[in-house]
């Protein structure tokens, strides 16, 4: 196994052609359309082909965004990317619909390989029926708007101690012994993100428009409905969803409670308010696994390479290949993201690393997502990369937990090492109740598109206290509450992409609880599964992992009462 992959050489489209405009591609997707098909062979040479031309055109589009989520300040950047969705996307899609069709009527796709390609076929016939023409201009404006977030929240700054930071950077004083400096710091963050709550309250406003036009143009009731097609989410519905929000409350709630609980006797607070949650006890110094963007990127590898040497090397060739952003920056956009690139193979990091332990889990996080780019990279078919969410999220969680055992590449003394696996294990808990949060949100939002700003407002609220661990206290900071879903990006730019990490969470835990009986066999599991990309079903994906696909309240219950014996092992 080699991470050293090479870019996809081409064989039907000019190697040096670039997706300047329409006119450069659109013969291609003529030819495609206007092809004869008279075999089973020429059928294969035609997928082949057209996924050649759809891999270009999408590692375009991602270089687009690349570049503009690194520099939010670039108009140039930005230009291009809005040009991609305005006057390229829209003229595609069309196509797309055709070249869909001519593949489902064709007489020799019935010949094609029943089990390989079953997948494929399930989610072309979906895309096929959901196309609607008049969703595209719709659909090219939602990219544009999308992207709006990240340029409104990536110049948010603050200053502290008369420094200015970027609102990721500032967060790594809640882990100061000063709890002044926590509550200035903390109050200061979300005063600036009041500063943008009109802007970003608009800009939501016509996103859930657009949104509900364009399922009810497509024959839904809501845009909840629609997604769920659109997502491929044949193997489980919305009343699963609803369940896992049930369970959250039943099994997790109370071990959420009980870790608050911890921290404020720990911490010898009465009341332990949010700016207290990452905070130390006095006298211990806050974890500092890194000080540079280098620094993190050369203990990860280490740590990837005590695992598997080749988990090692794949960062190892992105790094060479320059494909790693990882220091934030004033400019940049928040969050982070593993982008794969469908011809050079080796996918892109984003990331706003300020010394945190948080950066950690989001680099191994991250990393977890890279792998998997390289292991899907072979398979024949661009659409057979397109892994599910709930499985690729599984790649990224899992390895937060596998990594542990080689953490004390971060850390030069077994104490702080302690604390760091007792944060994440922390972490794998109370991230539950926030996904179920999220989740339960935005199911209410696309039932009830026409809602006001006010309703949207007291709707959260509700949605917030009925996860409530009941230990922190928000007394006095309503204010800040009432727009705390402003802060989750994935509202705005990927809807309805929420819930899979609190699935793909039951499955890293389940793997994880297999690597503590044989971590070589687990991790031949991972690798296994993740090697097969989109062409087997969720079930069957997580069958290849060892693990059964249940989020089902039992199963919540086994697995959380796993984290809570291996966090009592640690204390």
């Amino acid at each position: 196994m080699t991470a050293n992959i090479q870019k996809l050489q081409r064989k039907y489209l000019p190697g040096n052609l670039t997706v300047s405009d329409w006119q450069s591609i659109e013969p291609f997707f003529k030819e495609l359309l206007e092809r004869n098909i008279n075999s089973k062979q020429e059928l294969g040479k035609w997928l082949k082909d057209m996924s050649e031309v759809e891999a270009m055109i999408f590692e375009d589009s991602c270089w687009r965004q690349i570049k503009m989520t690194v520099d939010t300040t670039d108009k140039k950047a930005e230009e291009s990317f809005n040009y991609f969705c305005m006057e390229i996307q829209p003229k595609i899609q069309p196509y797309a619909f055709e070249l869909n069709k001519k593949l489902i009527n064709s007489p020799y796709t019935a010949e094609l390989d029943k089990e390989k390609y079953f997948t494929f076929l399930r989610s072309i016939k979906k895309h096929i029926e959901l196309f609607r023409e008049e969703n595209i201009p719709i659909h090219a404006e939602l990219s544009m708007l999308q992207q709006r977030y990240g340029i409104i929240t990536g110049q948010m700054t603050v200053e502290v101690n008369g420094k200015a930071y970027t609102l990721q950077q500032a967060s790594k004083f809640f882990e100061s012994h000063d709890r002044k400096l926590r509550e200035e710091v903390y109050r200061k963050i979300n005063e600036r993100r009041l500063q943008a709550k009109e802007e970003l309250d608009n800009l939501f406003n016509e996103l859930i428009k657009k949104r509900n036009q364009e399922a009810l143009n497509a024959g839904f009731e809501n845009y909840r409905d629609f997604k769920f097609k659109e997502l491929g989410r044949f193997d489980y519905t919305k009343e699963d969803t609803f369940k896992f929000h049930s369970s959250v409350k039943e099994h997790v709630l109370p071990l959420v409670k009980k870790i608050y609980e911890r921290k404020k006797e720990r911490l010898k607070l009465e009341t332990l308010r949010p700016w207290d949650v990452e905070a130390e006890p006095e006298g211990t110094q806050p974890l500092t696994p890194f000080k540079t963007g280098k620094e993190l990127l050369e203990k990860t590898i280490e740590c990837f390479t005590e695992l598997r040497p080749f988990f090692g090397d794949c960062l190892r060739q992105m790094d060479a290949m320059k494909h790693l952003d990882l220091e934030s920056r004033n400019g940049k956009a928040p969050g982070g993201y593993n982008m794969p690139l469908a011809e050079s193979g080796a996918p892109f990091i984003f990331m706003n690393a300020a010394q945190s332990m948080h950066d950690v889990t989001t680099m191994v996080h991250e990393g977890g997502h890279a792998i998997q780019s390289f292991l899907t990279h072979s398979l024949e078919l661009n659409s057979f990369k397109d892994y599910p969410m709930e499985i690729a999220e599984v790649a990224s969680m899992a390895m937060e937990l596998f990594s542990m055992d080689h953490w004390d590449v971060f850390f030069n003394n077994r104490e702080d090492l302690k604390r760091a696996k007792e944060h994440q294990l922390e972490r794998v808990i109370t991230i539950f109740p926030w996904i179920a949060v999220i989740d339960k949100f935005q199911h209410w939002i696309y039932e009830n598109p026409n809602h006001t700003t006010e309703e949207r407002t007291q709707n959260w609220i509700r949605i917030v206290d009925e996860f409530s661990d009941g230990v922190i206290d928000y007394s006095g900071l309503e204010k800040y509450m009432e727009n705390g879903w402003q802060k989750q990006l994935h509202l705005f730019e990927v809807p309805f992409y929420y819930i899979e990490y609190g699935i793909a969470q039951l499955g890293a835990i389940g793997l994880w609880m297999q690597y503590k009986k044989d971590p070589e066999k687990a991790l031949d599991h991972y690798i296994a599964a993740l090697s097969l990309g989109a062409t087997k079903t969720l079930p069957e994906l997580y069958k290849t992992a060892g693990l059964k696909f249940d989020f089902s309240s039992d199963n919540i219950k086994t697995l959380m009462e796993f984290v809570k014996k291996e966090m009592d092992k640690i204390g």
